[in-house]
């Protein structure tokens, strides 16, 4: 416990055990009481040391004592206050709640018809009390604690018993202790010693202002600077920071901050008056009783999350299918396509978001329904969200042309065998017999002969044909149906003056089969590229094997690596041809081993 806390305790006695200081600032510190013999929570507010050592403890209570008498549903009650040597110090009941300064603080602005209701509670408390004679002088966000639907003023005739105690009345002699200069009455603020109840309308006016436009008067001013612009300057009519405030309501909270007391209601009566006509549904400012402009219907339509959703989905259909398009055409990576979902899937959410600020920000300019977008919500403009996302696929995009860059270049592991030099363009390869691990010994010639279809299309690399195969092995004196096996593909290869061998193999698994190919160097039988598929079941394998020829890189499972002419490892990087070839079997696609547009090799 601090000190002060000590001292506090020991001067409240057993009647009171103090359990937490809540802060404070200004007039007082706050500290959380239990009271011991009723078992409830109530607050103790002490002057500090510095103001109390220049006040009369028995004015102050007399003062107090004043205070006390007032008995008002929207006035928190004073329950006791006592001075002990230099503390000074008095308890008020406990609410439940938070202060309209911390309602403030995570909202900023609030909606018109809350704050008529809540100026309406704090005028209601403070006509009984200019009625009794107190005047608050303080009157600010942090003395009105909020607790369901209503506003309670707290902390009444507290600075006119610092001041009266004291012998001195003005904010000169104490400083920040007899009022807070963004709601100072001009009269206050000059140190006029005549100050009446009319300050505390003045103080109204520009809570007000604060609540319907989220800045008081003369926000962005030091103290001084406040003090003085309460004086001289004119503030901004609040209309100019939210123009949906009703004109009745605007023009009474600049008729509170008149420069002149006799320029102001002239009670808070009169002024409690006009804030409950307007709190009628025949008085005509609530917003639920505004009309909605032409202007603002039409925004409202434009957001609608229906509208939004259908048109949002449109568009992404548009982009993906280009995406879609383009990764088949121009052999774009797979990813490439993904990311375009990815961003679409991210986008709906931001749009209906952006749909529902918008739809916010448009009543609060009309209606007042709502307060207008703060804080991050601010951020959430139609403009801004399609900005962002043209930027994110602008991104994207970049992203994918490095990529295609980087590929065609042989830079990094993204490179192509041929742009990496590991193969040249027309390098002949020989095609060994599949090798058939399974009880159907006719799968090994088919998918042969079906790899053979696949690889023959290439523009970039040269498949020895059949009759090639047939000549070589006569020249190595083997008939020319003789089986290739990779032993002898290879000879034949360095015989026939190929670069590598394409050499395939199918292995049962399970119900399924494992498909894989492999591009084997025909000098030192290195293995350049390898990959794999699997199949389901037998009606899969054509497709497996279609697969191995033509897979976008981001399905196919690969293994092994290449080796650059430097003889440096460097993983292989297969990506789809252009696929504008008629499919009339799956035989007739283009292979992955091959492109004419965008080389694989």
């Amino acid at each position: 416990m601090t000190e002060l806390e000590n001292r506090l305790q020991a001067a409240l006695g057993s009647a009171y055990r103090i359990e937490q200081e809540l802060g404070g600032g200004g007039m007082s510190r706050v500290f959380l009481a239990e009271e011991v013999r009723l078992g409830r929570r109530v607050v103790v507010k002490v002057l500090p040391p510095e103001m109390a050592a220049g006040v009369s403890a028995e004015r102050f209570e007399r003062e107090i004592q004043l205070a006390a008498k007032l008995q008002h549903p929207h006035i928190v009650p004073l329950l006791t206050a006592a001075a002990r040597g230099d503390l000074l110090y008095y308890v008020m009941p406990h609410i439940a709640g938070e202060s309209l300064r911390a309602r403030i603080a995570h909202e900023r602005a609030l909606p018109v018809g809350e704050t008529v209701r809540i100026l309406r509670d704090v005028c209601d408390a403070l006509a009984y009390a200019h009625g009794h004679g107190v005047v608050h002088r303080d009157v600010k966000p942090d003395n009105v604690l909020l607790s369901g639907k209503h506003a309670l003023v707290t902390d009444f005739g507290v600075a006119k018993a610092v001041a009266s105690s004291s012998g001195a009345g003005t904010l000169t002699s104490l400083g920040m202790a007899l009022g807070t200069p963004a709601y100072m009455a001009p009269e206050q603020a000059a140190g006029d010693p005549t100050v009446d109840h009319r300050a505390d309308l003045y103080a109204v006016g520009a809570l007000g202002y604060e609540l319907l436009a989220g800045r008081t008067p003369f926000g962005g001013l030091s103290p001084q600077g406040m003090l003085a612009a309460q004086v001289t300057a004119t503030p901004d009519p609040v209309t100019l920071h939210r123009d949906s405030v009703p004109p009745a309501l605007a023009a009474l909270i600049m008729r509170c901050l008149a420069k002149h007391p006799a320029d102001r209601p002239q009670s808070a009566e009169e002024l409690l008056g006009q804030l409950e006509a307007m709190a009628t549904p025949t008085g005509g400012t609530l917003p639920e009783q505004t009309a909605i402009s032409s202007g603002t219907a039409a925004a409202l339509r434009r957001s609608h999350p229906v509208r939004v959703a259908t048109l949002f989905g449109l568009a992404a259909v548009g982009v993906l299918a280009l995406a879609h398009l383009l990764v088949r055409l121009l052999g774009l990576p797979d990813w490439a396509f993904a990311g375009a979902v990815g961003l679409a899937a991210a986008g709906l959410p931001v749009m209906l978001w952006t749909g529902v600020i918008e739809r916010r920000r448009a009543l609060a300019r009309t209606t007042g329904r709502s307060a207008a977008a703060t804080g991050v919500h601010r951020w959430f403009t139609w403009r801004r969200a399609l900005v962002s996302g043209a930027a994110a696929f602008g991104l994207l995009g970049l992203g994918t042309a490095v990529y295609m860059a980087m590929r065609l270049l042989g830079i990094g592991p993204v490179g192509t065998l041929v742009a990496s030099g590991v193969l040249a363009e027309r390098d002949g390869l020989v095609l060994a017999d599949f090798e058939n691990r399974t009880a159907d010994s006719t799968l090994g010639p088919s998918l042969t002969e079906a790899l053979r279809v696949d690889l023959a299309q290439s523009g970039v690399i040269r498949l020895l044909d059949a009759a090639a195969v047939g000549q070589a092995l006569g020249r190595m004196g083997r008939p020319p149906g003789t089986p290739l096996d990779l032993a002898l593909a290879r000879e034949l290869a360095q015989r026939a003056g190929a670069k590598a061998v394409v050499h395939g193999q199918i292995d049962p698994l399970g119900r399924g089969y494992v498909v894989s190919a492999e591009l084997v160097s025909a000098a030192d039988g290195a293995a350049l590229v390898s990959l794999r598929e699997t199949a389901q079941d037998d009606g899969a394998i054509i497709a497996a094997v279609d697969r191995l020829s033509g897979t976008p890189p981001g399905r196919s499972r690969r293994c092994g690596n290449t080796r650059r002419a430097s003889g440096r490892a460097t993983r292989p990087t297969w990506y789809a041809p252009p696929r504008s070839w008629k499919k009339r079997s799956p035989w007739t696609r283009p292979s992955r081993w091959h492109t004419a547009s965008s080389p694989s090799f």
